[in-house]
């Protein structure tokens, strides 16, 4: 950190790290014109009554600087190591607490998996499981490792390390702000540095996945259910740093399921999956079955499969057709199979 100081010049650090120019005009230092030098030199070149008026320390400034960057990019998680190659879950127990059989189940960075069994079968609770880093202390007894490690504590327990962004059925949105302003707020609590590109691009891919379209002056609470999932959708997948993505039953949400998949996994990212859709379930690498809360069996999707799902894609394409149509107030009386 310290050879970047005296070797960038103001503009490049700030474009490197962009929440220091709020800190640099916290401390009264007029960087106007002086964009293309260090900061060492800046302060070396200070005029000396300046340096008295506002009681500037070199040494102590240059350090504070220095460990400045150092809290915040640990804060927004720039300073440290968060990918995740794989997350292995180890075997637990189901509702009556029989022991799951199976040895342990490993999930790869850009896979997606399916979790597939009745209502009610416990499901959601692998994916909690998932999302906390279960450590045999959910109701399941599971555990689960990253990168076949325990998980960091702040990983589990704080809002901020998250390594898991979970997607669920539901999305209110409480806020009184426009789609545009949701997710520059975003986009500003990352710190990114082309917040412009970043929302456009956001707001682009929602509208690809919504059945209705709406545009950024869109207040978000007049959003309907499939556009509100499709804008988290597009936000996670494109600004959340969380590597690990969870979706409960997506399929309900009105929204283009292949699209949203293609894009979350063209973000590189681990993908669990619980539906009744059968042709998502298919699309997945793998599909767990779950019974009586627990893990029955895990299915890895084969070539024969893969043909089915051909077909089952043909004949959803056919629904969502009738289903425009009758959206569009069009009869079905000569709609063909």
């Amino acid at each position: 950190m310290q050879q970047e100081l005296e070797t960038l010049g103001i503009k490049d650090l700030f474009g490197r790290y962009p929440f220091l120019n709020g800190y640099l005009a916290g401390q009264g230092l007029n960087l106007t014109g002086d964009e293309t030098v260090t900061i060492p030199t800046l302060l070396a070149g200070l005029d000396p009554d300046e340096v008295e008026d506002k009681a500037i320390d070199t040494e102590t400034l240059t350090a504070g600087i220095v460990a400045y960057i150092e809290q915040m990019l640990q804060f927004i998680g720039g300073g440290e190591d968060r990918s995740v190659s794989e997350v292995t879950l180890y075997p637990g127990t189901d509702k009556s607490g029989t022991p799951e059989q199976f040895e342990q189940l490993t999930i790869r960075r850009g896979e997606i998996v399916c979790i597939v069994g009745p209502t009610g079968s416990g499901k959601s609770r692998l994916l909690a499981d998932i999302e906390w880093m279960a450590q045999k202390d959910t109701p399941t007894s599971r555990q689960v490792l990253v990168n076949g490690k325990e998980p960091d504590p702040k990983w589990r327990f704080s809002s901020s390390d998250k390594l898991v962004a979970q997607l669920s059925q539901n999305m209110n949105f409480v806020m009184d702000l426009t789609v545009e302003e949701f997710v520059r707020l975003h986009a500003d609590s990352r710190m990114v540095n082309n917040a412009d590109e970043v929302v456009k691009n956001i707001i682009h891919e929602a509208n690809e996945l919504a059945g209705e379209q709406f545009t950024p002056d869109t207040a978000i609470t007049s959003l309907s259910g499939g556009q509100s999932r499709a804008l988290m959708i597009a936000d996670t997948a494109i600004l959340s740093r969380s590597p690990i993505v969870l979706i409960d039953e997506i399929e309900n949400a009105g929204i283009d399921r292949k699209k949203a998949l293609r894009l979350l996994l063209n973000e590189d990212k681990i993908v669990l999956m619980a539906t009744h859709d059968p042709m998502l379930a298919l699309m997945g690498d793998r599909r767990i079955v779950i019974k009586n809360g627990g893990i029955h069996k895990v299915i890895d999707t084969d070539n024969r499969e893969r043909a089915i799902l051909s077909n089952i894609e043909a004949l959803d394409r056919k629904v969502q057709s009738m289903r425009q149509m009758l959206r569009q107030g069009e009869s079905l009386e000569y709609f063909s199979f």
